[in-house]
């Protein structure tokens, strides 16, 4: 079975599509740690996946309440098979999940840095994701994206983002917490891309808030690394293994406060991305921080 792999550099990609600097020369190089860690949480990894197969058929028949708590911890035991702690700060106009206290539906801005992401967000809340039209077509993952609402579009196309764009709006409009990365394909974390306009239209068409999040990756001891990116040539398996490799991996999501739907898209995705960022973004692609070489422990 092939796996699924990250894009990458495409030397004839349009100039227009979504591109990233980040590659292999990002990452650090290839984890050491015991063949039983990752034996070990390969099996947990694939037994809590099946488990969410197993489940998912029976998620309509519950309440809203006990089926959100259903989907938000099986979210986190994918990360705890893993080796992942999630560690959140949430914002003080937060209410439940992503959404503002007047439960309005939300669009949730994030930066891109891994599959992490996804299951990182919906372990707070669920999100109907917007993600690559290839996803789709993913054993097992695929299947997931498509029963828990995950809006797909193709990347390839522009003719279709209007129309992607109308569908994320009567989402928002119906009161759904969608999220988007609106960098449009993954950076390595210590560099960002800019925050693409199309998503945060449909914010504003439909009058709803605006919900930033930063996400970051780090070793227990605090120091920041590249190992869980999701970038260059690689696979999801590379991505996947180096990960599980690893004694421990941190992930940090901190929820922003909500930007109100004013202006116009430009300037609202530039605010989104600013509150991301802190301020900062650097388009080049750095050199690997905290590499795997610290993982044999």
């Amino acid at each position: 079975m092939t796996h699924p792999t990250h894009p990458g550099p495409v030397p004839d990609r349009p100039a227009w599509m979504p591109s990233s600097p980040c590659g292999d020369d990002c990452l650090p190089p290839r984890a050491t740690g015991p063949s039983w860690r990752l034996a070990h949480r390969t099996v947990a990894l694939a037994t809590t996946l099946l488990a969410g197969v197993v489940a998912l058929p029976f998620l309509p028949v519950l309440g809203d309440q006990r089926r959100d708590r259903v989907v938000r911890a099986l979210f986190r035991a994918v990360l705890r098979a893993a080796g992942i702690e999630l560690r959140i700060a949430a914002g003080d106009d937060q209410g439940p999940g992503y959404r503002v206290r007047d439960g309005r539906g939300v669009l949730v801005v994030a930066n891109h840095l891994s599959w992490i992401d996804v299951v990182a967000l919906g372990a707070v809340a669920p999100v109907r994701m917007l993600a690559k039209q290839e996803i789709a077509d993913w054993p097992v993952i695929g299947g997931l994206a498509r029963r828990c609402g995950t809006l797909f579009v193709d990347r390839a196309g522009l003719r279709g983002l209007p129309g992607v764009v109308a569908e994320i709006t009567d989402a928002l409009a119906a009161g759904a917490v969608v999220g988007v990365f609106p960098e449009g394909t993954t950076w390595c974390g210590s560099a960002s891309g800019p925050f693409r306009r199309a998503a945060f239209q449909a914010a504003l068409d439909a009058g709803v808030p605006v919900r930033p999040a930063r996400l970051t990756l780090g070793l227990p001891d605090g120091r920041p690394t590249t190992v869980g990116a999701f970038v260059g040539q690689d696979t999801l398996w590379d991505s996947l293994s180096r990960v599980l490799r690893l004694p421990g991996l941190v992930c940090e999501l901190t929820v922003l406060p909500a930007l109100a739907p004013v202006g116009d898209r430009r300037g609202l995705a530039r605010r989104a991305e600013l509150a991301v960022t802190g301020g900062e973004r650097s388009v080049t692609a750095p050199a690997p921080v905290a590499g795997c070489e610290l993982a044999a422990g």
